[in-house]
């Protein structure tokens, strides 16, 4: 017997019976609050449950009706399978009939039913005449053809066909896949003494796990699944479709809020500036002007956000079109979400949509190429949808579990089309979690060959550039990018990197006969002086020029290693110092083990180079310290 949970959202007006019905089905009262108890409507969401032998479990969210709290009916109505739209029999189709089953039609729900209520307050002719009344209201909708069923929550009539059809509907409701971002939106938040903070919510996609470690979004807070419960149940861990409640670790409830999501970490996205479709219903009481400030409801949040229509000034009552939306605080949401607009003033719903792109690029609003850009995330093949995010990226690359929280595929699925993208070569993996453009590849190749020419022109004596510096005038791209690059440059000859520096693979230094005169010059005196050369300073006036260390002659040298520095400003010919060397190794030879004083006078210098030199060959490995002496390494 495999468990499957399908989640049912009640709709319908305010008074029509929908937690009572849910009641009589499930003996649960799923108004909880005291208001709720006194004033006799529900004001906030409720939930209850159905166990079916085959091992369903019928998840039942019970939402308001009253218009004042369709706020939080939307906050219960993202995540569910199937809608029971709920008209009491006595009354008929009433004001938020119409816009909870609008709702639900924005939202894409695919299936559902009508339970008829209250049937034992009406004569059968009238309950003949409501039931045609409701089957023309679901004309062209959803739930055109959908079993209408009536009941009575008093006298328990019709239960029984009811729960029946919610079991038909439910079985045939296609299983979430697997591969999906675990997401929970979070709809209620409150604390349990001794376990802390718990949030609840229905699991939209993925799987969470006791001891699994997560992030709420959009505040960044980490944490641990300390305890998990499914309908009222201690679990191990939840999937999707099932209402879950959460206990995270180290949190405190003040922190957290209706309209967080819960997910892994570094998964989702947060953002002010979402792209989408905007579909407006027909019955919308006015056209929607660019500009406009609405209320966006997605998952259970509800956010201000100006419209930004990107083809047009006005959409009328019953377009469609492409639409930026500038949230007013930040929201989480994936690719393909579904999303409501309700009105500023007076707030009715008014339209709906897809969201597209939760991170868009920066586009010129209303330029061709967002709007070509939009299209292909609507209508392309996954390949190139995942390919048109990578491009935009740019050149900082993407790191794979970054991407996935960006498109509409599954971890497993992404993976697979990533492969498919680098086979075709559309598409570098920097390494197994990071990922690249093969436009933007061009483009930093570009640069970084760009950046050393002019250098290589600015600074011909100079032998090459540092990485931090090419870096920044190459477009500042991702260390781990501009390093695979780099490396991949080196192997082609196009460039030649020696240890800090970089230059390109053609680029030689040329001295002028004066130059070379100066450089030779300098060379000569740090040959000649052996064991106590000159300083820079002073090598360079002896051959005629004014400079230091950092004077372009004396680099040439430098840079060639023929001259090594073996503290600040202290340097030595690479022949002396191997002259030195074998002097120091024969002389440790014959000693044992020397002090300062020894190189001295086998030197013939002062405590100013014997020092320095006896750290040199400490760093080269050549020499231990042991106390103030040295000795040969590995004697």
């Amino acid at each position: 017997m495999t468990a499957r949970h399908v989640v049912v959202g009640t709709a319908g007006h305010i008074d029509h019976g929908k937690t009572s019905l849910v009641k009589a089905l499930t003996g649960t009262d799923t108004d909880r609050l005291p208001e709720e108890k006194a004033r006799g409507i529900t004001i906030d969401l409720g939930f209850a449950f159905l166990e079916e032998p085959d091992g369903l479990t019928i998840e039942i969210v019970d939402v308001p009706g009253h218009e004042r709290f369709v706020r939080n009916m939307l906050a219960g109505v993202g995540g569910i399978d199937l809608a029971m739209l709920v008209i009491a029999a006595d009354e008929g189709v009433m004001p938020q009939t119409r816009e909870h089953l609008a709702i639900c039609s924005l939202l894409h729900i695919g299936t559902g039913l009508v339970a008829l209520t209250k049937t034992d307050m009406v004569e059968s002719d009238w309950l003949e005449l409501v039931r045609e009344d409701v089957a023309g209201l679901l004309r062209g909708t959803f739930l055109d053809g959908a079993p209408i069923v009536a009941v009575s929550s008093k006298t328990g009539a019709g239960l029984g066909e009811l729960r029946d059809a919610l079991g038909r509907l439910a079985r045939a409701v296609p299983e979430r896949g697997t591969d999906q971002l675990p997401r929970l939106p979070v709809d209620r938040v409150f604390t349990v003494k001794g376990f802390g903070t718990v949030v609840t919510g229905t699991l939209a996609a993925g799987r969470f796990a006791v001891d699994d470690k997560v992030e709420v979004y959009p505040r960044g807070l980490q944490a641990k699944i300390r305890g998990l419960q499914a309908h009222g149940h201690p679990v191990s861990a939840a999937s999707a479709g099932q209402r879950t409640a959460i206990n995270l670790q180290s949190v405190e409830r003040t922190a957290l809020e209706r309209g967080d999501v819960v997910g892994l970490a570094g998964t989702l996205v947060s953002s002010l500036v979402v792209d989408g479709t905007l579909e407006l219903l027909p019955d919308a009481p006015r056209a929607v002007k660019t500009r406009s400030r609405v209320r966006f409801h997605v998952g259970t949040s509800e956010i201000m956000a100006r419209v930004l229509l990107l083809d047009r000034a006005e959409l009328a009552p019953g377009e469609r079109a492409l639409a930026r939306f500038r949230l007013e605080a930040p929201v989480v949401a994936l690719p393909g979400d579904r999303f409501v607009v309700r009105s500023y003033s007076p707030i009715v719903t008014i339209g709906g949509g897809t969201l597209l792109d939760i991170d868009p690029p920066r586009f010129r609003r209303r330029t061709p190429a967002l709007v070509a850009h939009l299209a292909l995330l609507e209508r392309g093949r996954p390949e190139d949808v995942v390919e048109e995010h990578v491009r935009h990226v740019g050149v900082t690359g993407v790191r794979r579990r970054a991407l996935s929280g960006r498109v509409p595929f599954g971890p497993e699925r992404l993976r697979q089309l990533l492969d498919t993208l680098q086979a075709q070569g559309r598409v570098l993996a920097v390494d197994r979690e990071w990922f690249l453009h093969a436009e933007s590849d061009l483009r930093l190749r570009g640069q970084i060959v760009a950046a050393l020419e002019r250098f290589h022109g600015e600074s011909p004596l100079r032998p090459g550039m540092s990485r931090e510096e090419l870096r920044g005038r190459s477009g500042g791209a991702d260390e781990r990018v501009f390093g695979h690059l780099l490396a991949a440059l080196d192997a082609e000859g196009a460039v030649r990197i020696d240890r800090d520096k970089v230059k390109l693979g053609s680029h030689e230094v040329r001295l002028t006969p004066e130059q070379q005169r100066v450089v030779s010059r300098v060379e000569e005196e740090f040959l000649r002086a052996e064991a106590a050369p000159p300083s820079p300073e002073e090598a360079l006036a002896r051959a005629g020029v004014r400079g230091d260390e950092e004077h372009e002659l004396f680099q040439v040298l430098v840079a060639a290693h023929t001259l090594v520095r073996v503290k600040e400003s202290l340097f030595f010919h690479a022949a002396a110092l191997e002259t030195i060397q074998d002097k120091l190794v024969a002389l440790l030879r014959e000693r044992s083990e020397i002090g300062p004083g020894d190189i001295k006078d086998l030197l013939g210098i002062s405590r100013k180079y014997a020092i320095p030199l006896l750290e040199h060959f400490d760093a080269r490995r050549v020499t231990t310290r042991v106390g103030e002496r040295r000795v040969l390494r590995g004697s």
